[in-house]
Formats: C-alpha cells, structure tokens, sequence
C-alpha cells in the first residue's frame, strides 16, 4: 500500500493604491515609528541587508495575555531595493501550531503611480502553511484573530492617506 501526499501551493496577492509616495510606504513597512501605528500596533524591525534579522513584536495590548510571546512574527531579510522591493521569510511565532508550519516568502512591492499615487502590492507565499493561510486571508477574523493582510494594508493605507490610525 502506498499514500500519496498533497502538497498545497498557496501564494496570496494583496494590491493597495495609496495617495503617498514609494518612501512614504518604505518608511511605513519598515521603520519601527511607523509600524506601531497601523495592523495590529506591533513594532516591527528589520536589518535592511540580505540575510539580515526582522521581527516583528507583539503590542502591549496582546501581551496583555501571558500566552503571547514579544516576537509575533520572525524572518530573514532576502532582498532590499529601497524603496521599491523588499523580499523576506516569514514566519508567524505567535504559538507552535504556527510556528512549526515554518517560514514563508513576503514581497513588497511599491511602484509610483500617476496622480500622486502608488501602488503596494503584498504577495505572500503560504506553501506548506495552511494555517497561516487562513489566518492572513481573514478567514479567521470572526474568531477574533484579526483580518490578516486586507485589515493591516487597509489601516496603512487609511494611517498615510489621514494621519488616522485604526490602532487604539
């Protein structure tokens, strides 16, 4: 007898068009000051070279629970041209279910559009990370874990375009 395995490719594409320049959007992903503001109120930090760190932090509203590590999110930088792309792993380290699904590959995407805009693009392959999948889908989000990438890009978005920010 023999069984045959599927493996599921799962590649998620998010597009946002944002009133803001490429460096505006740079600056919101990857500095810290920024980070804060919108998603989930997390502080993010990255060492913008191949190979270098990212870690994403939880906010103090999710350690309000005792279960919920510092680090949310982990990863290895892969590829920056800034402030047009940025390629990195990642991996959601929030508890070991997700954790052991390991890390996936997140693109940026940032290219200058006409009429002072510009166009994010997040792709995210979820090989292998049926779970995460769901999760950063927003399938989940009745369950109280939040709308994934459609909330987090809605609240940059809504945070560069305003000066409002959907974190309390």
């Amino acid at each position: 007898m023999s069984t045959m395995t599927e493996t599921t490719v799962t590649t998620q594409v998010y597009r946002v068009y944002i009133k803001a320049t490429p460096q505006a959007i740079w600056d919101a992903i990857t500095k810290p000051e920024w980070t804060e503001r919108y998603g989930y109120g997390g502080r993010a930090e990255y060492d913008l070279r191949p190979g270098g760190a990212y870690q994403g932090y939880t906010s103090d509203a999710m350690r309000a629970n005792p279960d919920v590590p510092d680090v949310g999110v982990d990863g290895e930088v892969l590829e920056v041209d800034a402030p047009r792309r940025l390629v990195q792993t990642w991996r959601m380290a929030m508890d070991d279910t997700m954790k052991a699904q390991g890390f996936t590959k997140l693109t940026y995407d940032i290219e200058e559009r006409p009429g002072g805009l510009s166009r994010l693009t997040v792709t995210h392959e979820l090989d292998g990370a049926p779970l995460l999948a769901g999760l950063m889908s927003g399938e989940m989000e009745d369950q109280g874990a939040g709308g994934g990438w459609s909330y987090v890009l809605s609240s940059l978005k809504t945070l560069l375009e305003t000066g409002e920010s959907f974190v309390h």
